[in-house]
């Protein structure tokens, strides 16, 4: 599974620095939300013209950033 990471790169003159799948200008966050607003991954990939790994690709990416946040609880 981690062989997916090589598929999404970060380049300063690629969207700004987002998190991209490589060889293209899709944006994981714009994968994210596809997904999120229930759009299958072989939906994706086909109107996209990215692989069905690519999204898994963009998935594990985030679970990835997510996991390394620290979560801060105010007391009240």
């Amino acid at each position: 599974m981690e062989g997916l990471l090589n598929r999404i790169i970060i380049r300063a003159d690629v969207m700004a620095g987002k998190p991209v799948i490589r060889n293209t200008r899709i944006t994981v966050d714009l994968v994210l939300e596809l997904l999120g607003r229930g759009m299958k991954p072989e939906d994706i990939a086909r109107d996209y013209d990215i692989e069905v790994e690519d999204v898994y690709a963009a998935l594990l990416y985030a679970a990835k950033i997510i996991s390394r946040e620290e979560i801060v609880i105010a007391e009240t």
